[in-house]
């Protein structure tokens, strides 16, 4: 049975969202996309001179008249977009939010990747996933369709938080499978500084990169009251405190240091977004991906 990781509520209001690349694709087909071809498109782009093996309905019969000369419209070709879903496969994506036992980072990160995957469908566009932790890099290759949905829902559904972040070399594969001008959407807790690296160099790279930092509530909050044993989930390292007296501390470098990653991230061309576990889950989508979202 197909895994299906989007509440119905949350399926109904996709369908007003788009995925929107605002670098040029620069393939030809029938997606949603604007791409740097030319020929014969919906958007005017430009005139040339006319050339042997031009169709004729291509010529500006008013600018002829005019000038006396032959020239064709170019229109922007619509294109579909290649997306790569990364998700952060590592150990601390197992966090469960208090509010919400039983559904961790990783199920957010599930869920929101189901969610992509289900617009780029839509949209005729091809998707791919790349899951990476446990201290090793796991693809799905691209494809577009419904068995390519299929495919990827199941890898979804197999995959566990484990280990940590891995070594530049066992992520070599990326830079073979990601291409230029293709739309990677980087789903993870970004706590480790290999993540916020990984996308800038990305970015660097010409792929357009677009970042999601899932957060617990607890960690906006910080609820906890009294004494109170905080676990790494990576390093194992604990550490005992009084939740009421480091909750002020807390809250305050926890903002500073998710300002800093954002203006990071920003300085490279990344739009970043955070979602909170007790959010609804489009709205991240949105934020991304909405008519008033960052152009």
């Amino acid at each position: 049975m197909q895994p299906d990781f989007i509440p119905p509520q949350v399926r109904a209001r996709l369908k007003d969202l788009q995925l929107t690349a605002r670098q040029a694709a620069g393939m030809q087909g029938f997606g949603l996309h604007r791409s740097r071809s030319r020929g014969a498109g919906l958007e005017f782009a430009q005139y040339r001179a006319y050339e042997p093996g031009d169709e004729l309905r291509q010529v500006d019969w008013k600018l002829y008249a005019r000038s006396d000369r032959f020239f064709v419209r170019e229109a922007e070709r619509d294109s579909p977009l290649d997306l790569w879903l990364l998700i952060d496969t590592s150990a601390s994506m197992s966090q469960e939010d208090g509010a919400r036992p039983g559904w961790s980072r990783l199920d957010a990160a599930k869920a929101l990747a189901a969610c992509l995957i289900e617009l780029a469908l839509r949209q005729g566009d091809r998707f791919g996933i790349a899951a990476i932790g446990d201290g090793s890099l796991r693809m799905t290759g691209i494809g577009a369709g419904p068995r390519q949905r299929d495919r990827c829902l199941l890898e979804l559904q197999g995959l566990k938080a484990a280990g940590t972040w891995p070594d530049e070399m066992r992520l070599r594969p990326l830079w073979e499978y990601v291409g230029p001008r293709t739309l990677v959407v980087s789903l993870s807790d970004a706590f480790d500084d290999e993540v916020a690296r990984l996308a800038e160099r990305l970015a660097a790279a010409r792929r357009e990169v677009l970042s999601v930092q899932i957060l617990t509530a607890e960690e906006r909050d910080f609820p906890f009251r009294g004494g109170h044993r905080f676990r790494d989930p990576e390093t194992g390292e604990e550490l005992l405190s009084d939740g009421d007296v480091v909750r002020g501390e807390f809250i305050a470098r926890f903002a500073a240091a998710r300002t800093a990653l954002a203006s990071r991230l920003a300085a490279s061309g990344i739009r970043h977004v955070e979602y909170v576990m007790d959010e609804a889950l489009d709205l991240p989508l949105r934020r991304l991906f909405s008519d008033k979202a960052g152009a």
